[in-house]
Parts: structure tokens; sequence; C-alpha cells
């Protein structure tokens, strides 16, 4: 049987903005839509038709969790341990009033004791290790399997995929409304680059929803302490 809950993350890698993580749960993966794939191979408009699809379906559970930047700087953490927290605490917000059983009644395939397979896209070079932290992070009992490229093998990880692409999506858009032209927040993106060197030689920091801990931030201060240098 197909597994029923999938979780995956989007914005791992950027300099600029929050991770989101999401979770999608169905009673059946024939509820899902069609067209799933992996986000990064779908046209925006498509994802959020997509996503909105998920969202609207009675049937469909979807929870999503987000990691901001102070967060994601805090020196007692690193990103795995981020992953499996957003993972776990997506996890937790799609069975959040259900009760014990969710309106599927999670035990149809296996009595009310049964543990929800869930399979979740892996941020650990060790799958396993993965899979084993996500497990002991969720409040629920769940059965919990990592895979590299989930999103990529099964429609309900690409759907979560999806879902936290958009949401991602959603808030590079709204930084950029507030603050103009912050590119995808990917540190490779020439129109990132340019924001936050702008930024910072204007303000002598970088924004308040930048990475600060990241290696292009600390570049960026010490380019520019030496830019200021040179000034005198």
């Amino acid at each position: 049987m197909a597994p029923r809950v999938g979780v995956d993350e989007a914005g791992r890698g950027p300099v600029l903005g929050s991770m989101f993580a999401a979770a999608v749960r169905v009673p059946d993966t024939a509820v899902l839509p069609d067209g799933l794939d992996d986000s990064k191979e779908l046209a925006p408009e498509r994802r959020e038709a997509l996503a909105a699809e998920l969202r609207d379906h009675p049937e469909v559970a979807v929870g999503v969790a987000e990691v901001a930047p102070a967060r994601i700087d805090d020196p007692e953490t690193d990103m795995n341990s981020l992953a499996v927290e957003a993972h776990a605490t997506a996890l937790d917000g799609i069975w959040d009033g259900d009760g014990d059983g969710g309106p599927d009644g999670d035990g149809a395939d296996g009595g009310a004791d049964a543990r929800p397979e869930v399979v979740v896209d892996a941020c650990d070079t060790s799958e396993a290790r993965f899979a084993r932290r996500v497990t002991d992070a969720v409040s629920r009992s769940v059965q919990v399997t990592a895979e590299h490229g989930a999103d990529g093998n099964h429609d309900v990880v690409a759907a979560a995929s999806v879902v936290a692409k958009v949401e991602r999506d959603a808030h590079v858009a709204e930084l950029a409304a507030e603050h103009g032209d912050v590119g995808s927040g990917y540190p490779s993106d020439p129109n990132t680059r340019a924001y936050l060197e702008s930024y910072v030689d204007e303000h002598g920091e970088v924004p308040p929803f930048a990475r600060s801990s990241w290696e292009t931030c600390r570049q960026l201060l010490a380019d520019s302490g030496q830019r200021g240098l040179g000034e005198f």
C-alpha cells in the first residue's frame, strides 16, 4: 500500500528568509490531484494550483511548520536538527483536533492502534538516522521512513513538496513587497546578492530576515568593513 502521509521541506539553503516544512495526509493516495511531481519540476502557477487543490480537498490534511532566520542562526542548533524539528511540527499539525484516529480512522489498515506510515524526504546523509530522529520528535506514534529524493518517488511526498514550496514562495513575495527585489533568497541569485550588498553598504549590517550565520552574510560584512577602512 502506498504511504498516506508525506513530508518535505523548502528553503533549506537560502540566505534570506525562513525554511518551511509541510506534511500531507490522505485516506488514500487516489484522492491526490493529478500532475504531482517534485515541486522544483513544476511551474509556479502549477504549484499554486495544486497546493490550493490540496488545501481545499475535504479528505486531505495539511500541516506546515516555519523555521525563522533567528532560529536558524541559533548556535545551539544545526540545519539537520532544525529539519527534524520542522518535519515533526508539520506532522503534528495534520492530526491537530483529530483525536487518535482522525476523520479517516488511521487504524483502517491495521486497527485503531496501527501506526500511520509516513515517508519523509531525508535531510541527512543517513536516511535511517533522519527517520529515527523524526520518529522520536513527533508527539504521535508513527512509522517513519526517510528517503533521499522521496518527492520524486511518492505522490504524497510530492504533494508535501508542493505545499512547502508554495509557502516559501509566498514568504519571499511578502519580503519583496516590503523590502524591494530580494530575488529568490539564494546566495547564487544575482538579485539576492545585489540586494544584500546594497543593504550592508547602507546599514552596516545584514537585514533582519537574513541568516546572519551564513557564510554569504559573514563575507559581505567582512568586505564592507574592509571597504570602510579604505576610506580613512
